[in-house]
């Protein structure tokens, strides 16, 4: 694009003026240090909230997935009753688009106990050890029926360690059920409200303790468990693929007449967090007008001074023949600079702090208020690139009123003043 008369004036004012000693300079500094800080201020906090979001609800999907279909007769505890799935029910609800991978799980309310201590928890079974094994601290992930995994928290409150034994008590409707186990490995996720309830182990070991008639496998491929987790790749194509998969469930019958399956998603079964984390994008659209509005107020001061004392230049412009439209656009250029100069040391600025905390987690935070153990970060380019724009738009189209002034500098006046 070629560059203006205009622009090319703005340049030669912007630069030749630097070294100078003049009035504007202080307030120049002063709008370029407030579009910085702003800047700086609204890319941490759409840094900080996206990640913040992203870290929970993969802490979340974690410990049960993105959406699970489970018994219609749920009633909202972990004591599923069980259901069938065949094995053509699970291709099915993996061939979908953007299911990642769709699993059967047991979940079974227990106690564990040694002799100086017993803890609450739930006992899950499954063959999905990707997350946990990112979040496995000490020993191996279970692999054999009697081998269970524990969270730092729970072990540090029994006095566990890897290879220790430990007694499980599970209650059905007429007796107590009793397992001997062995603590193979040791996780902590951050996510202490998860941490000291969940303890995993191998599938096939916790669908023994289900407690229903004919819960054999059946001689068409179909066995019972407390349900089944669906992972999608792209928490985007959350609800339309849950749709997918109601319609997919909805109306299969049990032999009563009752329906079978009940598909709930992530949000569904965790209101309390995320409508919380919902809250926060209030706080960033808060943040982000506050930053707007003072940054633009900065540059709108600076503007002002800045035609304030070209006002001899403006009117020697104007006696040359220039039109209002070409003026202001010198000085509307030499704005954009400076926006230009203030976003650009905005942004380097605040994702360098963004880095440093994404590589050293550096500030921490309570887990049991915040469900995280640091301040999460992540590096959210499209909103980052659309807060860019907004912003140098937003500041342009606030200077186009304050270079009202110049239409009303009038070359005569100017002349004999001098």
């Amino acid at each position: 694009m070629p560059i203006t008369p205009e622009i090319q004036m703005a340049m030669r004012l912007y630069f030749s003026q630097q070294g100078t000693e003049r009035t504007s300079r202080p307030a120049v500094r002063v709008a370029l240090a407030g579009m910085i800080v702003g800047v700086l201020v609204m890319v941490m906090t759409i840094c900080v909230v996206v990640g913040f979001k992203r870290t929970v609800t993969e802490q979340v999907a974690g410990f049960g997935s993105h959406i699970q279909v489970v018994s219609f007769d749920n009633n909202n505890t972990y004591d599923l009753h069980p259901i069938p799935v065949s094995d053509s029910l699970l291709a099915r609800l993996a061939a979908y688009p953007h299911v990642a991978h769709a699993v059967p799980f047991v979940t079974k309310p227990g106690i564990l106990k040694t002799d100086s201590a017993f803890h609450g928890m739930v006992l899950k079974g499954t063959d999905e050890w990707t997350f946990f094994a990112r979040n496995l601290r000490e020993g191996a992930l279970p692999a054999a029926p009697q081998e269970i995994l524990l969270s730092a928290q729970v072990a540090r409150l029994m006095q566990l360690r890897v290879g220790d034994a430990v007694n499980g008590y599970f209650v059905d409707e007429t007796d107590i059920r009793a397992r001997r186990f062995r603590v193979a490995g040791i996780y902590d996720t951050g996510f202490e409200q998860f941490d000291e309830l969940f303890v995993l182990t191998p599938l096939a070991a916790a669908k023994r303790l289900l407690t229903i008639e004919d819960c054999d496998s059946l001689a068409d491929g179909t066995d019972y468990y407390s349900g089944v987790e669906i992972l999608v790749d792209d928490i985007r194509h959350l609800d339309e693929t849950a749709d997918l998969i109601y319609f997919a469930t909805v109306n299969r019958l049990d032999d009563k007449g009752y329906n079978l399956y009940y598909v709930q998603t992530l949000h569904q079964q965790n209101p309390a967090i995320f409508a919380w984390l919902d809250l926060l994008d209030m706080n960033v659209v808060v943040i982000i007008v506050l930053m707007l509005l003072v940054a633009g107020f900065n540059i709108v001061s600076g503007l002002i001074i800045m035609i304030l004392e070209s006002i001899q230049l403006i009117g020697t412009l104007k006696a040359l023949g220039a039109d209002n439209r070409f003026v202001r656009r010198i000085f509307l250029a030499q704005a954009a600079i400076l926006i230009g100069k203030g976003l650009l040391w905005g942004n380097v600025l605040g994702l360098g702090l963004v880095a440093i905390q994404y590589f050293t987690h550096v500030i921490p935070l309570e887990a049991a208020t915040y469900y995280v153990s640091y301040v999460p970060v992540a590096f959210a380019w499209e909103w980052l690139v659309g807060m860019n724009i907004l912003t140098l738009a937003l500041s342009l189209l606030i200077l186009l009123l304050p270079s009202l002034i110049i239409t009303r500098i009038s070359p005569a006046k100017v002349m004999h003043f001098e």
